[in-house]
């Protein structure tokens, strides 16, 4: 397993969200560049970037940042938020990202994901947000009546590699992930599943890799490090195992 820090961006900034809620939201950096940096200067090997304003207006709103992080750091950034055009992920090929994530888009029509597999490959990931078992979309303002593993076999059938899987209820509230909803995910499908929501110190990640599943490739940790409660070598080095 591998551990990716999270970079939120919202208005130029880089913010936590408490369960997705705009409303409920703590800044921690005016230099989201920086702030990767720092990440990658403590071991991250990848990064997970989410364009906030993106995902909750449709569009995405940080293009010039996200490739100043690409451009200068020289690891595998994956990028979702508001990514609802062809001409939204192509920017972000050209930025070099490495993983462009699809969230509402993918539900919304297999056939047009499978389209852009055909077009743009293994770039092409899908973020499935739930809570309860059941899929969010637009910011996590909407639950639809889409149960989170159906909607796994669809995507992985259109032939993508990799899902990022997020169980809403637990995102920022440092309690530790839902494992039986990730055991249930990665039972679902082979293709590569990242954990997030959560995941907030080593033994979280510990109990991760104790579900014994090769296809768990990472977890994404945000508020812990941030808020000081873990470190990312500690982070990294449960990861190793």
């Amino acid at each position: 397993m591998i551990i990716l820090p999270a970079i939120d961006l919202k208005d130029g900034k880089c913010v936590r969200l408490q369960q997705g809620k705009a409303d409920a939201l703590t800044v921690y950096s005016d230099d989201p560049v920086a702030q990767a940096r720092k990440w990658v200067e403590q071991g991250a090997a990848e990064l997970h970037v989410v364009d906030l304003d993106g995902a909750f207006d449709g569009k995405p709103k940080h293009a010039a940042v996200i490739s100043d992080i690409v451009e200068m750091l020289q690891i595998p950034v994956e990028v979702g938020g508001g990514l609802r055009t062809d001409a939204d992920i192509e920017k972000l090929v050209d930025a070099g990202v490495t993983r462009a994530i699809l969230g509402t888009r993918a539900l919304e029509s297999v056939e047009v994901l499978k389209s852009l597999v055909h077009r743009f490959g293994d770039i092409i990931t899908v973020g499935i947000d739930a809570r309860d078992g059941f899929v969010q979309v637009k910011g996590w303002v909407e639950t639809t009546g889409t149960r989170a593993v159906d909607l796994a076999r669809q995507v992985e059938d259109a032939g993508v590699k990799t899902i990022i899987y997020t169980d809403t209820a637990t995102d920022g509230m440092l309690g530790g992930p839902n494992l039986s909803a990730m055991r249930e995910m990665c039972q679902t499908v082979s293709c590569n599943v990242i954990a997030s929501g959560g995941v907030s110190a080593p033994e979280h990640v510990t109990a991760l890799k104790a579900l014994g599943f090769d296809n768990l490739y990472g977890a994404i940790v945000g508020k812990a490090l941030y808020d000081g409660k873990t470190t990312l070598a500690a982070m990294c080095a449960a990861a190793r195992g």
